[in-house]
Order: C-alpha cells, then structure tokens, then sequence
C-alpha cells in the first residue's frame, strides 16, 4: 500500500473537502484511501497561537497546499517557516479576496516561490496528480501521538520517515533507548504486516508506555541516529528578526517532530546546549524559535554540522 502526506496551511476549512477528520490535538490530521494509496492531510490547528505546532505540521508532509485567504504577518510567518524547511515541493492557491500581485512579491525569493499556482476550482485535480515520495535507508518511524488502548496497550501514531517496517521487528524508542516490540500494524485502520515510507502508520507496540513517549521521538535501529544534548549549527540569522543574539540567551529549537529548550552556548561556530537529549542526523535542520516575540518568532536556523 502506498502513501501521500500533505501539510495544509493556510486556510483549513477546505481540509474537510480532501478527507474524513481524525486524530486532531493542536495538530488535526485528515485522511482518505483511494484504492491502493492512503492520503493524510496534516494542518496546525494549534497555529498561529503554538508556533511550534507550525513547524510540526510542515515536518510531516512530504507535499505542501498553501491556501492563502488573506495577507498577514501569520501568512509572513508560514512563508518563512516554509524557508528555512527548504520545503519545495507544493500548491499555492488562494481566494478571490487575496491580490495576486502582492502575494507573489511577498514569495519572491522564497521555496514558495517554486509552488505551482492554481486555482481553487483546480485544486483538488492537481493534488490528485501528486505522486509518492519513498525514501530508502535504515527504519525511521517519527512518532507525533501515543496513547494507551484498552485491551491493545500502548498505540503509536507516526510516519515511517525512512525505510521499511513490519510486524515483530525490534526497534529502538529514541533519544530513551528502551526496546519495543512491534506487535501489529495499521494503515488507515486496515491490518498490514509490512509498511514503506512515507506510509502513515498506527502501531501496537510492546516494552513502553505512553508515559514513555513524547511527540518527535524516534523508532529505528540502534546507533542508525545521532543523540546528543549539545549541536552545532551551520546557523544563518533570520532577515526579519531584529533581536541580537547572546551567550547564555534561552530559546525553543526545532527538530523535526522534536521540540527543545535550547540555551546558547556559543554563536561562532553557533553551539546549542538543550534541555533534553535529541535524535538527529547530520545534515538535519534545526530552527531556532521566541515563542514569547511580539513580531517575528522564527530566530534563524541551520543544518546541524556535530
């Protein structure tokens, strides 16, 4: 069975029109199966209140829709964190009441820039025409929910970023360590016994607890990630935050699915310390967030070199 995942931002009211509503937290996650492909539509609900759900958000599609239905700094903002993502890949569409012209200079020089424009009438169409994106390598599952069933046990919600899973293999939870036991596996409430990237997956599994859990981490093989609780940064500034930086300054980092309190330690070469341990690999991106800013909150950001 193969696998779509789009983030939708943006305007969400038309996520309703691509699939039926599921799990939905400050992340709110629609899917719909077409014979052999399973589509899930990821959108931040928690946005523009939680910027961190934003960048969760945009980390578990593989496609962006951006439906623009007004011009604001939170639009700014979702261009931005597109950016500094490096998501290319994706549709801009907006409504009647949006002037084309000032949205187009305001994605000038962006990865928005490269999104195809199409109309809303269109839309549907041309994110049928999307075709799956598979990425080889050792397992990688990223987990964004996890919760207890009764008479299952513990339930995994996440993505098979990387690779290839199937029932009784034995995988690592990362950054903890803990061993677990895939017992079962689900794709659109359907039993499967074997699931490729990017499939969206429902897993029960053995050796943890949902107290064991929290959104980001890891399902892979052992020493197939790096964890560490101090990165360093190929770091670039971001043009519109104003503040400057300094050592011993605290701020929220992104990593994928992962997000860390982050203490500044050194800025050249840019060094983090973080309050708990992250699984990465070199090459990753990391954001830096100020949640508390009143006007831009995405710092800067940088692949991760060590």
């Amino acid at each position: 069975m193969k696998s779509i995942n789009y983030t939708l931002l943006g305007d969400e009211s038309i996520a309703k029109d691509f699939g039926k509503k599921g799990t939905a937290t400050d992340l709110t996650i629609y899917d719909r199966k077409e014979s052999d492909i399973v589509k899930t539509w990821t959108t931040p609900t928690g946005f523009p209140e939680k910027i961190p759900s934003l960048f969760q958000a945009i980390n578990m599609g593989e496609y962006v829709i951006f439906y623009v239905t007004k011009i604001d700094k939170f639009t700014g903002e979702q261009i931005v964190a597109l950016d500094v993502l490096k998501k290319t890949q994706g549709l801009l569409c907006h409504s009647y009441e949006v002037d084309r012209n000032n949205l187009l200079a305001m994605i000038k020089g962006t990865v928005v820039e490269q999104y195809k424009l199409v109309e809303i009438g269109d839309l549907k169409k041309e994110v049928d025409a999307l075709q799956p994106i598979t990425k080889d390598g050792k397992v990688k599952i990223s987990i964004d929910h996890c919760f207890d069933v009764k008479g299952v046990g513990t339930v995994i919600l996440g993505k098979v970023t990387q690779g290839k899973i199937k029932t009784y293999d034995n995988l690592k939870l990362l950054p903890k360590g803990s061993d677990v036991l895939i017992k079962s596996i689900q794709m659109h409430d359907d039993p499967v016994d074997e699931a490729i990237s990017p499939a969206r997956v429902g897993l029960s599994v053995k050796g943890i607890t949902p107290d064991d859990v929290q959104r980001g981490d890891l399902l892979s093989l052992p020493d197939s990630v790096k964890v560490s609780q101090e990165i360093t940064l190929d770091y670039s500034k971001n043009k519109f935050f104003k503040g400057d930086l300094t050592e011993n300054q605290m701020f929220l980092v992104n990593i994928g699915l992962q997000i860390r309190p982050a203490k500044i330690i050194s800025l050249n070469p840019m060094k983090l310390s973080l309050g708990k341990p992250v699984v990465f690999d070199k090459g990753d991106i990391c954001v830096i967030l100020k949640p508390e800013s009143q006007t831009i909150r995405i710092v800067g950001s940088g692949t991760i070199v060590q």
